[in-house]
């Protein structure tokens, strides 16, 4: 399930204006060196985004950590909500990392993460296509893994 690129770029620009750019803007009392901020995040969030969607493993997996750990920084975990993973920046993530922080999921989250129901999520790990973490849930590992096979049957 590859995320469509634009989209993604969308995302990433927005995402930074409203978690970066636009407190910057309110501290800097609007200076004009913010616009140029701007512009340059609209041209690294094209490159992020194709880098995401189809560099190597290793530099996909390091942008797709800066950004989450740029974006979302806290002294907990990252937990976004369930419907983040149906972002394109959420779809992208399931599909690079599986989680960059969880050990297990939610069947809700594997879900979403998915694209499925809690129901398709419960049906997978009975069949055995999905691993069942031991403290309950679902391994991220196992969903990356899916969303790969996925994307390989034709």
């Amino acid at each position: 399930m590859l995320p469509n690129r634009e989209q993604l770029s969308e995302q990433l620009v927005a995402l930074v204006g409203t978690r970066l750019a636009d407190p910057l803007e309110i501290l800097l009392d609007g200076d004009p060196s913010v616009d140029r901020v701007r512009t340059v995040v609209l041209e690294r969030a094209k490159q992020w985004a194709a880098l995401m969607c189809y560099g190597d493993d290793a530099t996909a997996v390091g942008v797709v950590v800066r950004i989450v750990a740029a974006l979302y920084p806290g002294d907990r975990p990252f937990e976004p909500p369930v419907e983040w993973w149906r972002t394109p920046m959420g779809q992208v993530v399931a599909w690079r990392v599986g989680h960059p922080t969880a050990a297990r999921v939610s069947y809700p989250v594997a879900g979403a993460m998915l694209g499925i129901s809690r129901q398709g999520v419960h049906d997978l790990v009975s069949r055995g296509k999905l691993t069942r973490h031991p403290d309950g849930g679902v391994t991220p590992a196992s969903i990356r893994d899916r969303l790969h096979q996925e994307e390989q049957t034709p």
